[in-house]
């Protein structure tokens, strides 16, 4: 197990521009980190040089306060799982798993003991001595795991590990990996793009845009309390809506709104900072369908039925985008084309800046 420290990393090819912009970032010993965000955002890039796999253009990385910016890949005690499970296909899987170990010169009893350990923790034992061909998605998953496990590496890195899974297979193997974690207590870091995963497997998830963090924090604080409109809206499924409003009139209690074309809404948040034109964030499961009277006015778009929830797809005058709520199954709602009242729960609802910053004082 290990701890991590990154001090102004940043990453630049050539004379291009900057692709990591300056990280600086803790990660304690033991500890389960996501690093989430769009395509492109750096965060891969960010896992490779941590690997090795990349060069550092500017800053320093210490794992258990060694410097290791200039440490070959084998030297840094790190393992990594990719996206590709890339097993060699002549190989058993018990081969597959010790390969690291016999290249490392280690007596064949030790490795056969790590492979037989690292299959008992995956529940793959009764797959050693097949080929990869035989094995399924999620098998030859855990076979890549499996191969890092008997290195005993100080930080387990992954990189986007179960995006080639179906549906099924990937809730599984999220509940498999969280497992995992708890049984070695090692050290990992892990990198996607679905906030999903995010959410379930890290201690504390850093997200990233552009080649910097915009918040780091525990799943619940990120997704309660975001630091800007960026963050608010990539986690969360539907993500949260974003509306236009004014304010018109504060005070140390709160703040009252101007929305959808004149409705005021006054809500208990007070504001960090003065603000004439803002942004009310607020996310589906928080707005609730009323009469057309007694919250902001909207037309119904489109009912999407789902069982156990409806989500409503709908029109507010000055939002550029459809608003989303989301209501219980079984609510009797309007049809697309009526009028109806969108009334968010006043104590959930966020206000940001023009500038996409955050400046409700919760």
């Amino acid at each position: 197990m290990a701890t991590l420290h990154l001090r102004g990393i940043k990453k630049q090819y050539d004379t291009g521009p900057e692709i990591i912009k300056g990280i600086n970032m803790d990660i304690v010993d033991g500890e389960f980190v996501v690093f989430v965000g769009p395509s492109g955002c750096g965060k891969s890039t960010m896992l490779r040089m941590i690997a090795g796999l990349e060069e550092i253009t500017a800053g320093d990385m210490l794992i258990d306060g060694v410097r290791t910016n200039d440490l070959p890949p084998s030297e840094r005690g790190v393992a990594m799982v990719f996206q590709s499970y890339a097993l060699y296909p002549h190989m058993t899987v018990g081969e597959n798993m010790g390969f690291a170990l016999k290249l490392a010169g280690k007596p064949k009893e030790e490795v056969r003991a790590a492979v037989g350990r690292a299959a008992e923790i995956l529940q793959i034992t009764h797959l050693l001595d097949r080929k990869p061909k035989a094995l399924s998605g999620g098998q030859r998953q855990r076979v890549a795991i499996g191969r890092a496990i008997v290195r005993k590496p100080k930080v387990f890195l992954f990189d986007e590990p179960l995006s080639n899974l179906d549906a099924s297979l990937r809730v599984q193997m999220r509940i498999e990996l969280a497992k995992l974690h708890q049984e070695l207590g090692t050290t990992m870091i892990y990198v996607t793009h679905d906030q999903v995963e995010a959410m379930t497997l890290g201690d504390r998830i850093a997200v990233f845009n552009h080649g910097v963090i915009e918040q780091i924090g525990r799943p619940l604080e990120l997704y309660e309390r975001p630091a800007n409109q960026f963050v608010g809206g990539f986690l969360g499924s539907p993500k949260m809506n974003f509306i236009p409003a004014s304010v018109a009139q504060k005070s140390a209690a709160g703040v009252t709104l101007t929305v959808g074309g004149g409705t005021q809404i006054a809500l208990p948040t007070p504001l960090a900072k003065d603000a004439r034109d803002v942004v009310l964030g607020v996310r589906p499961e928080h707005l609730h369908v009323v009469a057309a009277s007694e919250g902001i006015p909207a037309k119904v778009d489109l009912l999407e039925h789902l069982g156990d929830s409806v989500i409503v797809y709908a029109s507010v005058p000055g939002a550029e985008q459809m608003v989303v709520a989301k209501a219980a199954g079984g609510a009797r709602l309007p049809q697309a084309g009526e009028m109806i009242g969108l009334k968010p729960e006043h104590g959930a609802c966020h206000i940001f800046a023009a500038s996409g910053e955050s400046i409700s004082r919760h």
